[in-house]
């Protein structure tokens, strides 16, 4: 694959940014950090590279120690967690220790707090909802306008800057763009944005995409990274540029290679999985579809019906588990099933055939396989699914799959429903053309 870029790199700002979160439920996993991934996003989408980020307890003395380490490597941190009034929030406190700087009450905060919580003003002036309204003596304030711990950005030392945000994340999301989004563009970016394209992949490997992308993999700008979800490979494609129609300039004659090379396995981009793209591609066709499901267990149907627009095009499924509904909803002959065994390509093939004509769909997808990680055998090992596809004109495909050993139950059910989407894809795919 030969790409001529003969593009200058413009390297990023220098001043280094790092995001501390902040609380002991994320160091037991008790909550996502969902915070650190959203605030890394915004920062490219301001040109803002990050280069670390932290993780740390509730605890004073350590949160302390860390601020000071990263105030002498970094010029920018950013906080979330441990503003609000219980005992546990200690950031504003543990930040003001790092620097020894004392912190003074904002009035104008508590008679603001007041006002939020007018409903419980019996208990407002014994609660701890108090030390929210402390802060360092040359901090600005950054208001909260969905909660009542406000935030701050302070400049402790020459060099060396700090926003504070809540953990709560409606609350930051809205602080940040109410105040950190113009602050920042002013003082740490030179301008430049950073601007991401996604390629999604189904049926092909990682590794198999990524040796034949070696070249493209050294590339400065736009860079291209490759990383896997279960049975999903995807290419993020990152220009750096002054503004968003340039950097799609420079992503460009990357994305039109790659299409080309790759036309068969790529099925949508960015926010797009295989669920949207089939139920866009029946609704363009007004074809309907439905599902026999063994194995999955309906999750084949949760999958799709998780996308808004599905009913124009999804009727529903047959849930047969057990041989007996396979026979009564299925009406699957009871010979077939000792002849081949519930898990057989026979067997898949008239569960496909005979829920079309039950859902009356033009397209059906049938699934039955041992998921394990009981239940297998040497003939039929876990791991073993039978798909079938039957739709118009007696179209009938069959697909054997024999999933590693090595994954679990939920793992092998996960594949096989992205098997049965990427397979009706790819035949749709093929007939229109």
């Amino acid at each position: 694959m030969k790409v001529n870029l003969n593009h200058r790199l413009n390297e990023p700002c220098n001043k280094e940014v790092e995001i501390l979160s902040i609380g002991t439920e994320l160091l037991l996993g008790n909550i996502v950090n969902t915070n650190a991934q959203w605030i890394s996003e915004e920062l490219s989408s301001l040109g803002v590279n990050h280069f670390r980020q932290s993780t740390i307890g509730d605890n004073s003395n350590r949160i302390s120690k860390v601020i000071k380490e990263i105030s002498l490597r970094s010029s920018l941190l950013i906080t979330t967690g441990g503003l609000g009034p219980t005992p546990d929030d200690l950031t504003t406190e543990a930040i003001a220790k790092s620097f020894n700087t004392p912190l003074f009450e904002r009035k104008y905060l508590w008679a603001e707090i007041k006002k939020k919580l007018s409903d419980s003003s019996s208990i407002l002036e014994t609660s701890s909802l108090k030390k929210q309204c402390f802060f360092p003596k040359d901090a600005q304030i950054i208001n909260n306008p969905r909660g009542t711990a406000p935030g701050m950005i302070w400049e402790p030392k020459k060099g060396f800057t700090i926003l504070t945000f809540p953990g709560v994340p409606s609350e930051m999301k809205a602080m940040w763009k109410e105040t950190a989004v113009d602050y920042i563009q002013k003082n740490f970016s030179d301008g430049y944005i950073f601007f991401s394209n996604t390629l999604k992949f189904s049926g092909i490997g990682e590794s198999t995409v990524s040796e034949k992308i070696y070249n493209l993999l050294k590339l400065k700008n736009p860079t291209i990274a490759p990383y896997a979800n279960l049975g999903e490979v995807k290419l993020r494609i990152t220009a750096r540029a002054k503004n968003e129609f340039e950097a799609k300039n420079l992503i460009k004659p990357i994305k039109d290679e790659l299409q080309k090379e790759f036309s068969k396995y790529i099925f949508g981009e960015d926010d797009d999985n295989l669920s949207s793209i089939l139920i866009k591609e029946l609704i363009k066709r007004k074809e309907s579809f439905g599902f026999a499901e063994s194995c999955t267990g309906g999750l084949l149907s949760s999958t799709i019906t998780k996308v808004s627009g599905s009913s124009k095009v999804f009727k529903g499924s047959i849930i047969s588990y057990s041989n007996e509904l396979k026979q009564s909803l299925l009406n699957i002959p009871e010979h077939l099933i000792k002849k081949y065994g519930a898990v057989s390509e026979k067997i898949a093939e008239n569960m496909a055939i005979n829920a079309r004509e039950k859902l009356n769909t033009d397209w059906s997808i049938a699934i039955s396989g041992i998921a394990g990680p009981n239940g297998g055998s040497k003939d039929k090992p876990v791991g073993l699914v039978y798909i079938s596809i039957a739709g118009p004109n007696d179209h009938i495909t069959n697909i054997k799959k024999i999933f590693s050993s090595t994954r679990n139950r939920i793992e092998i059910q996960r594949l096989s429903v992205n098997v049965c989407l990427n397979s009706l894809r790819l035949i749709l795919l093929s007939n229109s053309n």
